[in-house]
């Protein structure tokens, strides 16, 4: 009896034991999804019941609507609430043998699917080349032993205030799952602004300040030091947007009115500043910041000077990249609410401004949109870990480039 009950107690003592628990009360799994596609093993969908969550607006014409498997995930809802998101699950989710798990958040008009497993999703020129691989940074870090999950937001140009509590949400969740204390988090351009406010607890009145739950922050593309892409080449940048030009992709003009044709229209709904009503790009606005006094502006551009400081032009009208920055810009918030000393921030930017099929940002060092130097801009980390600058790689690039992979691996390591 003493040698069953001593190798008992050995087995204990060699047997880890799991500290799993619940999921925050304010938290509620709607649903659970084992067929998903490019390569992840499930999807969940959980709904943030906290009081202040507001339903965000969406572009009339649809060109903001979940798509694909995601609207499936969402429950059939092409628009949903802003208070659901999705937690993807990479296969080895819970046998890999790296100690901390990795979060992965996307950027703006975009999807952990194209983002991180399938950057050929959308086709060629979908990745910033004209052909893309068929796997990305999900893929990299599993076969490097990490357990990986992703965020998806339901609103893709979302406010990064409410995003950024969807991603404590998420870390909450795989802290839960996983009985672990600390989550690694890497996100990308946009999903910077969230992953960055999350730990510098930049959050609404309403919101849960930082957990003390992540171990590293890892930047790609961020807009750190803020952006003014839209307003620095309005003219080119409208051409994939307005309707009456042909244009539908989802992101925010510049302007309010612009001449397509010979008729000269107006689209409220499309401005990145609100306009009549309309607030449908609140994460855009939030990355901005004005360039000009270092780089100047692009002055062989239509109506570059009214497109960037406001006014009527010969073919468009907008409020100007100012009043944008007045009405809800959160660079100066952020860079104001330095990051925890716990927390190292490892900074990565692009630095081949060749993205395909679009203009260039081209008036300094940049990965095609983001300049070098706002993606490296430490103002406000107070631990950085290191920064470094992978010239090879444009900012569509930056979640499948092998040297980006490599460098993130190295860095969670």
């Amino acid at each position: 009896m003493r040698a069953i009950l001593a190798v008992a107690a050995l087995v204990a003592v060699l047997t880890p034991v799991s500290t799993a628990t619940a999921d925050p009360l304010y938290l509620t799994k709607e649903a659970t999804f084992t067929t998903v596609a490019n390569g992840w093993e499930k999807v969940d969908r959980y709904r943030d019941s906290t009081a202040g969550f507001v339903d965000e607006q969406y572009p009339p014409d649809g060109r903001g609507d979940q798509d694909g498997q995601r609207k499936t995930f969402f429950g059939g809802v092409a628009r949903p609430s802003s208070s659901r998101f999705l937690l993807y699950s990479a296969p080895g989710w819970s046998t890999g043998a790296k100690t901390t798990p990795v979060l992965l958040v996307h950027g703006a008009n975009d999807n952990p699917d194209r983002a991180w497993a399938n950057p050929n999703e959308s086709g060629g020129f979908g990745c910033g080349s004209m052909t893309c691989p068929s796997t990305g940074m999900m893929q990299h870090l599993r076969a490097q032993g990490h357990r990986v999950f992703a965020i998806g937001f339901a609103h893709k140009q979302g406010d990064n205030r409410q995003h950024a509590q969807q991603v404590g949400d998420a870390i909450a969740v795989i802290k839960s799952r996983l009985g672990v204390a600390k989550v690694d988090v890497v996100g990308w351009s946009k999903g910077m602004m969230s992953a960055r406010m999350y730990v510098s607890s930049v959050r609404p009145a309403w919101g849960r300040v930082y957990a003390g739950d992540v171990r590293r922050l890892v930047t790609l593309g961020g807009p750190n030091g803020g952006y003014d892409y839209p307003f620095a080449h309005g003219w080119a940048h409208d051409f994939s947007i307005w309707p009456e030009c042909g244009g539908k992709v989802n992101a925010p003009s510049p302007h309010t009115r612009m001449t397509c044709y010979g008729q000269y229209t107006y689209h409220p709904e499309l401005s990145i500043t609100p306009t009549a009503g309309w607030d449908a790009y609140p994460g855009q606005r939030q990355m901005l910041k004005r360039w000009d006094g270092v780089y100047g502006v692009n002055t062989s551009t239509q109506d570059w000077y009214t497109t960037y400081y406001g006014g009527q032009g010969v073919y468009t009208a907008g409020p100007g990249i100012q009043a944008a920055v007045d009405a809800g810009s959160l660079i100066a918030a952020i860079q104001g609410s330095p990051t925890p000393s716990a927390v190292p921030v490892y900074l990565l930017a692009g630095g081949a401004a060749n993205i395909a099929g679009i203009w260039n940002e081209t008036r300094g060092p940049s990965d095609g949109v983001v300049f070098i130097a706002s993606a490296l801009d430490t103002t406000g980390v107070t631990t950085v870990g290191a920064t470094t600058t992978v010239s090879s790689a444009n900012h569509l690039q930056l979640g499948w480039a092998s040297a980006t992979m490599s460098q993130v691996a190295t860095w969670l390591s």
